[in-house]
């Protein structure tokens, strides 16, 4: 059986569901390319009482897990919740395809931690990633995702890519938004959200400009036209 099994936020954030099938399984893989984590492989191999290998990109998209699974008990541990990745839910239908059993043990993830905030999250509209700008390729699709948000009056989710420091995350935010031109008053950036060093910041880009020391994973928010209790709650968050 294989076994796809969400982390939590935090080094401790895994379910008791999550720890009881992991004693079960003979394999345990730590699915690491699309999060930067809060906390060390060390921290979290004290909380599962249990080694684990690493399961790169390759190694999960090349379905070898579901090979192993038809004659072992295989848990591959996602941080946050362990269906947020496309290639997670392709996991699941080649072990429908293989006859191999498969079960899913959810956890938090970014999308209920967000909630912090006080912006509604059923005013949230589709969600974009910024990826890392590389020589002679600026992938913009992120900020037309924005502006599609905006038309609709929806709050936007922008999910970094890993490894992108919010310095150059910021400055790729400017450069797409006058490109697309989208008007950015103030933003949200939420710090490793459901963690001790978690912190959210409201501010003007003005104010956001000189930061440099978030914190990885963060995330950033476009709000949208806000409700009063949203703005309420916001204001919270413009002065820390």
């Amino acid at each position: 059986m294989l076994y796809l099994i969400g982390l939590g936020l935090n080094e401790r954030g895994i379910s008791k569901e999550g720890l009881d099938a992991i004693l079960k399984c003979k394999k345990v893989y730590l699915e690491n390319y699309t999060v930067n984590f809060p906390y060390t492989e060390h921290q979290l191999e004290e909380v599962i009482g249990k080694k684990f290998k690493i399961a790169d990109r390759e190694k999960v998209e090349d379905l070898s897990l579901v090979d192993e699974s038809k004659k072992l008990n295989v848990a591959l541990l996602v941080y946050g919740s362990p269906l947020n990745a496309t290639t997670h839910i392709t996991l699941i239908n080649e072990c429908k395809a293989t006859g191999v059993k498969c079960r899913v043990i959810c956890s938090s993830s970014i999308f209920d931690a967000i909630a912090e905030t006080g912006l509604q999250l059923y005013k949230f509209g589709k969600v974009a990633s910024m990826p890392s700008w590389q020589k002679n390729f600026e992938p913009d699709s992120f900020m037309k995702i924005v502006k599609e948000n905006q038309k609709i009056n929806a709050h936007s989710l922008i999910l970094i890519d890993i490894g992108l420091e919010f310095k150059k995350a910021f400055e790729q935010l400017k450069v797409t938004a006058k490109k697309e031109e989208v008007k950015l008053d103030r933003i949200v950036i939420c710090q490793a959200l459901g963690t001790r060093s978690s912190k959210i910041l409201y501010r003007s880009l003005e104010e956001a400009e000189g930061f440099t020391g978030v914190q990885k994973p963060y995330c950033i928010i476009i709000p949208s036209e806000l409700h009063f209790l949203e703005k309420e709650v916001l204001e919270n968050f413009s002065g820390r």
